[in-house]
């Protein structure tokens, strides 16, 4: 692994699609869901899983901002942060318009806060949460969230929270539940895969 990201660019990448990781985990987290859901997508899709830029506080993996007690403070920056990081991803192949982005936990809040703000073709978050006060723009990519009901680290009425702010923009945005906890489930890959289709074509 680079310091910042991991990646995988197929000859003839013509999308990209990025991934944001959760609390205490790495890049190399989310890359196998990645590889997977790039499988049905043509043409190919460049992947890559970028790495928070904050040390775990218990020493392993990595943080995009302090949550435990939570640093709001810190995460105008963390945004910013990020927010460069993807521009400086576009090429002249690749732009930002056939870009999606994919985060899980702190991974899919960071996901929405900084791609709501960006010309990307969508948006997923995945046991995702709202930060404090965070209102969406009126002119966002697509979302779509999807959310365990018996999330116990993450609660459900976290991404009911996240669709009214996303909705009344009146632009795409779903929510999917599913029984079970802070995961991502295989069930739910093929409508993952189904909605990077529709905005990459």
């Amino acid at each position: 692994m680079s310091d910042n990201l991991l990646r995988d660019i197929p000859k003839g990448a013509y999308y990209r699609l990025v991934l944001l990781h959760g609390w205490g985990a790495d890049a190399d987290d989310l890359m196998p869901l990645g590889r997977e859901l790039c499988q049905a997508i043509e043409p190919p899709v460049e992947l890559v899983a970028l790495r928070a830029q904050q040390r775990h506080p218990q020493g392993l993996g990595r943080q995009w901002y302090g949550l435990f007690p939570s640093d709001w403070a810190a995460v105008p920056d963390a945004i910013s942060q990020l927010q460069a990081r993807l521009k400086a991803l576009e090429t002249p192949e690749i732009p930002l318009q056939r870009t999606a982005l994919l985060g899980f936990s702190q991974g899919g809040a960071m996901a929405l806060a900084s791609g709501c703000d960006l010309p990307l073709a969508g948006l997923i978050g995945c046991s995702a949460y709202p930060h404090p006060n965070w209102v969406a723009p009126s002119i966002r990519p697509a979302v779509l969230l999807l959310h365990g009901q018996q999330d116990d680290v993450v609660p459900y009425a976290a991404s009911e929270q996240l669709l009214k702010s996303l909705k009344t923009s009146g632009l795409e945005t779903a929510l999917v539940s599913f029984e079970g906890g802070h995961c991502i489930p295989g069930e739910l890959i093929p409508r993952i895969q189904q909605a990077l289709i529709s905005w990459f074509h």
